[in-house]
Order: C-alpha cells, then structure tokens, then sequence
C-alpha cells in the first residue's frame, strides 16, 4: 500500500504531458510482454557445429589424452625481461592528471621498480604450481587448465564447477577463491577446472580467422565431456559470462546451474521503456531503489563513463595486431596497459587518485604476476584478437542475442562493475533467474577483489538449485 501511495503522489505530480506517455507506454509494454513471453515459450538451442584452429589441415584424428603441465622459468627469460625493463623510456605525465590520461607514468616507475627489483618470478611460478595444471588437444589447439579438487570428506556432494576468466584476466584470478569453493558447505564442496581462454597465457592461439565466443564455448564442452562430466556448473564475468553463457545455450541440458557476475542485457523496446520510466516510476518498470542509483543519470553513467573507458576495445575489435606490437615487445608498456585496468575497472574513482588504488584491493605481487602470465607467454595479441573474432558484426544480430538462456541462472551485481544491469533488463534474456544479489563492494574482478563474498554467492545460488 505504501508503495502505490508513492507512485500515485509521483504520478500526479507530473504534467499531463508526461502523465499520458506513461499511460500510454505502461499499456504498450503490457501488450509487448505478453507478445515476447509468448515468443519465449520454445526452448531454443545454438548448433554446436565443429571447428579447426590448428596450423594446417585437420587431421583425420587427434590425440585426446589429458597431460600434466607444469609452469617454468628461466634465467635466460628473466635477464630477458630485465634488460629490456633497464632500457624503458618513460614520458613525464601532466601536472595534476593522475589516472585520468592512463597509468600514471611517476606511480609506473615505482611499480617497475618494484618489479625490477624485489618480484620474484621464480617464486610466483612455485605458488603458480600449487595447484594441478593440464593441458589436452581440443580442434587443433593445446588447451590449458587446472583442475582443483576438494578434500576427502564423508557425506559430502562434490559439484563440478567451471570458472572462465576475462580479458585482461587469466586463470590466476582465481586463486584466492579456490580454496573458498574447496571447503565444505554444510554438506556440498565445489570441483573446480579453470582453463585459459584459448589465445590467453598457456592455452594455444587459433592459427586461422574466426576463433570466437562459440568456439571457445564448444571447446570448453568437449573438455568437460574429456573429464568425465556430464553435468555440471558454470561461473563467469567479462568474457567468461559471454562464454559460459553460449555454453548453456549450446547443451543446457549439461548445465545444472550458471552463475555470472556480468552479464549483458539486450536492447530493445522494454529496457528503453524502462529507462524513460525509470527515474519517475522505478516499481512499474520493475527497478528497485538500488537499481535507479545504480543506473541514473543514465547518460552520463552508462554512455559518457564507458565511452571513456573503451577505447581500447574499438582498438581491438579492429586493428589488434598493430596496437599489440608495441605491448608484445615492451614488459613495462605491456604491464601499463593491463595494470591501468586493474585501477579503472575495480572503480573508476580510482581515476582521481596519484597511484591509481592499485594496492587498495590487490598485491604488487598478484598483478604484476597476471602481467607475467602475458609476458611470458606472449599472448596479449592473441588475447586482444578475441575481440575482433566476437565484434565483427552487430552483436544483436548474432544467434546467441536471439536464443533465451533457460538454465536456472544466479546474477552477482557487483556496485563498480562498468555497466549495471537489473534484474528486470536480465530476465529477458535469462528465463530462470534463481538468485539476483546486490554486491555490497567489488568492481570488475570480483574473484581477484572479494574472493569470499562471490564464493558466498555462488554457494547460495547453487544451494537454491540443489535444493539444501
């Protein structure tokens, strides 16, 4: 009763003008809901197809053995990486820019030199190791991935989860939560496989054009079919939610469950109703409180702030390889490239501060080993190329904007993540929405930032699912 109090005072307080779009919008969405939910009924799927990304032609067979891998450094690697740190030239930034035109050239000095000087690669590639590493051919590629099982406990139900990081990511962000999912949960524990996005740190790039969210997604199913699972469950943000998603989209059937601390909505008539009703009437377009400050001004939150934050990625859905030359052969243009990121997208105040907040929520030793995964294996062009592979049309246009996610599906909104999206925006694509929480603090790396709070809401939602 309250709430409706609210609305009817907000109503007639506006001008009759206003009054009749809202009348007018209200019935027209009515209409169209019923018209997409009649739409909605039929359970569609992606074609799996087939793919072949090795150099050459396809072999008539391909070996399908799982090995171990472990990760490994040199001397020659390091006084490699350290000549080339001693001959960086550096540009003096503006007075007073802070982060706002990029990694603060005077704070980069002072990370390199920590970098120079005190990392010890060596010692991260032992803490690297701690876990198992595989890797198994899958379309002509070497595919990377660690595999963390939980401890041995009596009455326990062991849950296979698959965890896919992003771009500038990698699998290590995953460290600080794999134990937090390994432990007991009143009765359920997790079985963890993380595996490099192909063309990201020790997973093999593609060798031909084309190698994009679809290709990743079935290669990710055919390795958990190589594991022995025929049922398990899915977490992801950045391009791990686009990838898992296209996962559930493919074999829903295998998918028990799919968390996202992304996730995109689709454009279209409903989200722009929302948006013009939004500010005036939140609770008829189905916006909470927290929603509207979330999402409002719309413009300047989700329009200005990631025109000023993508560049990078109208780059590298275009021209990757001439931009990653540059970042390939320099580790200090490499780690200022990706660590600016890390600064930005944690949250974008930290735009107004000298050192970016870099160590606010991370080590110098966890970044500066993300960026050594990259080094190492000179992967940043090939991760940067993902973009092009994924954006070279319309992204409305592709299959899986027009194919419903119908797995039970659990949404982490973390308040610093670059773009928010409600509930009511993500029902329209995800039809078996089982938990939406609001994230009291994270931004983008929410497994990297708040390890405990995502593995809390990954338990809970696969609890729902479960039924414990």
């Amino acid at each position: 009763m309250q709430r409706l109090q609210v609305l009817k005072e907000t109503f007639f307080g506006l001008d009759v003008v206003k009054q009749r779009i809202l009348i007018g919008s209200a019935v027209a969405a009515g209409g169209l809901l019923a018209y997409m939910m009649s739409r909605s009924r039929k359970v569609k799927t992606i074609p799996l197809g087939e793919g072949w990304w090795g150099a050459g032609e396809k072999p008539l067979s391909e070996d399908q053995k799982i090995y171990p891998f472990t990760v490994q450094t040199s001397d020659k690697e390091i006084e490699d990486l350290y000549e080339r740190i001693d001959r960086t030239r550096y540009t003096d930034p503006l007075e007073d820019s802070r982060f706002h035109y990029g990694f603060n050239s005077t704070h980069l000095k002072k990370v390199v030199s920590y970098w120079r000087h005190e990392f010890d690669w060596k010692k991260q590639v032992a803490v690297l190791n701690q876990y198992p590493h595989f890797k198994t051919r899958i379309e002509g590629l070497d595919v990377h991935f660690i595999h963390v099982r939980p401890p041995h406990r009596e009455n326990q139900k062991v849950l296979p989860l698959m965890m896919v990081h992003g771009w500038p990511g990698s699998f290590y962000e995953f460290y600080k939560i794999l134990p937090l999912l390994t432990q007991n949960h009143d009765g359920i524990a997790f079985e963890v496989i993380c595996p490099s996005i192909p063309g990201y740190g020790f997973s093999e790039a593609s060798h031909k054009q084309g190698f994009n969210s679809f290709a990743a997604a079935r290669i990710f199913l055919t390795l958990m079919e190589r594991l022995g699972f025929s049922q398990f469950y899915l977490q992801g943000g950045d391009w791990g939610s686009l990838i898992t998603t296209n996962m559930s989209q493919m074999k829903p059937d295998c998918v028990k469950g799919l968390h996202l601390n992304m996730c995109m909505s689709t454009r279209g008539f409903k989200v722009l109703l929302s948006l013009m009703i939004g500010p005036y009437l939140p609770f008829l377009v189905g916006f909470s409180r927290e929603d509207v400050r979330r999402l409002f001004p719309f413009f300047e939150k989700n329009v200005y702030s990631i025109l000023r934050e993508s560049g990078y990625m109208h780059i590298q859905a275009t021209k990757p390889d001439t931009a990653g030359c540059g970042v390939n052969d320099s580790p200090v243009g490499l780690a200022a490239y990706i660590l600016e990121k890390f600064s930005s997208w944690t949250d974008m105040k930290n735009r107004d501060l000298v050192d970016g907040g870099l160590e606010r929520k991370f080590s110098l030793d966890d970044l500066l080993t993300n960026v050594m995964i990259y080094w190492t294996t000179g992967s940043i062009i090939s991760s940067m190329r993902f973009y092009k592979e994924n954006l070279q049309s319309n992204p409305d246009n592709r299959v899986d904007a027009k194919t419903g996610i119908f797995v039970p599906t659990g949404l982490a909104a973390f308040p610093d993540e670059l773009m928010h999206t409600p509930k009511s925006w993500a029902q329209i694509r995800y039809r078996d929405i089982r938990s939406y929480t609001f994230m009291p603090r994270g931004g983008h790396f929410p497994a990297f930032e708040e390890p405990q709070l995502l593995a809390n809401d990954i338990v809970q939602f696969v609890k729902k699912v479960e039924k414990f």
